[in-house]
């Protein structure tokens, strides 16, 4: 039985093959993956749902968020980020507004994971929708690497999965009622 590879759930080739700011932040061999889904809200509401895992991690609660439900609303001021703060793992290292978070991992993280960067961004479709991405960027040199490489790719997706589908249904949720714009 083969898994296919965890380097790509939902991102087209177009958005694999499109440059984002976290390519930049780590040296050396690296590997990359893309996450992406489409979410049928306008992209001012979906960034602001995007930046609410600065508040909780939006995946499964019981484990990385130590069994506290993810809030189900917006948490006013979420989405006013800026370079130097903490996202989940990450410590932001470019942020334009409305649009993408871009971070690498702070040295507590990199004990456990190594150097890892990631951009999380919203592209507009049209008014009333648009994508949301991730791209993870990780280290992956001799075979540790490929283990970490390994590993990651596999936990990651499961958890980022999870996360980008939590998102979509809020942000398309507060679309369908009205709230949040």
């Amino acid at each position: 039985m083969s898994f296919g590879s965890p380097a790509n759930w939902g991102a087209t080739p177009e958005e694999r093959r499109r440059a984002q700011p976290a390519d930049t932040l780590l040296d050396g061999p690296v590997a990359r993956f893309d996450r992406a889904v489409t979410v049928h809200a306008p992209a001012a509401l979906a960034y602001r749902w995007l930046c609410q895992i600065s508040v909780a991690p939006y995946s499964y609660d019981l484990l990385d968020n130590l069994g506290r439900r993810s809030p189900g609303t917006l948490t006013p001021g979420a989405d006013e980020l800026a370079p130097g703060d903490t996202l989940i793992v990450f410590e932001l290292t470019e942020v334009e507004r409305g649009r993408h978070l871009t971070g690498r991992t702070f040295a507590k993280s990199e004990n456990l994971f190594g150097p890892v960067a990631a951009t999380y961004s919203v592209e507009p479709i049209d008014e009333r929708s648009c994508r949301m991405l991730c791209r993870i960027v990780v280290t992956s040199q001799g075979f540790r690497g490929r283990l970490k490489e390994f590993l990651l790719g596999w936990g990651d997706l499961i958890m980022m999965r999870k996360q980008l589908l939590t998102l979509k249904k809020h942000a398309e949720r507060d679309a369908r009622l009205g709230q949040g714009s």
